[in-house]
């Protein structure tokens, strides 16, 4: 699943994949365009819907917490 959460983050913006910082949004790395974009992927890769209230820069700071935030969604689908 990690995998695959990164090849769509490669996908939508590469630079993620080796950002090591904690904020991508504020460092400018992606935007809300970009946040909009993986949560499209997302959802349709996982057969998830990833509710507003998950949407915010904290659940994209970087790709770690990217990870986190499917897992968590995932986890309370079931």
């Amino acid at each position: 699943m990690e995998e695959k959460i990164l090849e769509i983050l490669k996908e939508q913006c590469e630079e993620a994949l080796d950002y090591s910082g904690d904020t991508m949004m504020e460092d400018g790395i992606i935007d809300s365009f970009t946040v909009i974009m993986l949560v499209g992927s997302l959802e349709e890769e996982f057969d998830i819907e990833i509710d507003a209230g998950y949407i915010v820069a904290d659940n994209f700071r970087n790709k770690d917490a990217i990870i986190a935030l499917v897992k968590r969604v995932l986890t309370e689908r079931k």
